[in-house]
């Protein structure tokens, strides 16, 4: 019977136990515990791994076995999205507010009041935003801030973590600017996590982890001494 590992302070940061040992249920949960350092995170995505938990649980882990993924080839753009597009209802720009996106990402929503993006998440993505190595897509109207998305950014693959709508079509908008980017910037692949019906109209399907590392282990080019690099990463 497979038993959730637990993360050490004595462990390096880089270590996560083998997919092989993620839980049948709850379905991809591969560890627990850790911090949410720069170094870490990294780590976890360059293995297809990300944290995922609510207010008053320890870090989770994640690498589901069924991953849902949105080639660029393959993003569906519906006739009304395009003709929002064509009309230019929303300005489009990227990082121009990495902070006031991932709040609007943790905002309560109708369908549902509580968030994950926790007080320490938006630490960690902000401190991976300075880095450079997380992103954000925003849709803005009359100047005011009214959907987007943020999500890291690794070699040739972005993995997508949360978008928000305060205006119709305002995340779809910012997702398809991305899509035009990746389209022009070499990205192979946005990685959507969890698969949806939302997504999967969109474009988005799943695919097995096993070609998802495969993928990743493609698509993600390590730079000399990236992971050496603790000064920077540490934080």
């Amino acid at each position: 019977m497979k038993t959730i590992t637990w993360l050490s302070p004595q462990d390096p940061p880089e270590w996560f136990p083998p997919l092989e040992q993620t839980l049948d249920e709850p379905p991809g949960l591969l560890a627990a515990g850790g911090e949410l350092s720069a170094r870490r995170l990294i780590a976890a995505y360059r293995r297809g791994i990300f944290p995922w938990y609510s207010p008053g649980q320890p870090v989770l882990w994640w690498s589901p076995d069924s991953r849902a993924v949105l080639f660029p080839k393959e993003f569906h753009c519906s006739r009304s999205l395009a003709r929002t597009l064509r009309r230019g209802t929303f300005e489009l720009a990227f990082d121009r507010d990495f902070a006031a996106t991932i709040e609007g990402c943790a905002a309560p929503r109708s369908a549902s009041p509580g968030t994950w993006i926790t007080d320490e998440m938006r630490a960690a993505y902000i401190g991976l935003h300075r880095l450079g190595l997380a992103h954000s897509v925003e849709a803005y109207r009359g100047g005011a801030l009214v959907g987007g998305l943020y999500g890291v950014w690794l070699g040739h693959v972005f993995f997508g973590e949360s978008m928000f709508s305060r205006e119709r079509d305002a995340s779809k908008v910012a997702l398809a600017h991305l899509v035009d980017m990746a389209r022009t910037q070499g990205i192979a692949v946005i990685d959507c996590q969890m698969a949806s019906r939302h997504l999967q109209t969109l474009g988005a399907r799943s695919i097995p982890r096993a070609e998802f590392q495969a993928l990743l282990a493609r698509q993600i080019a390590l730079r000399e001494g990236f992971m050496q690099n603790s000064p920077p990463l540490g934080t």
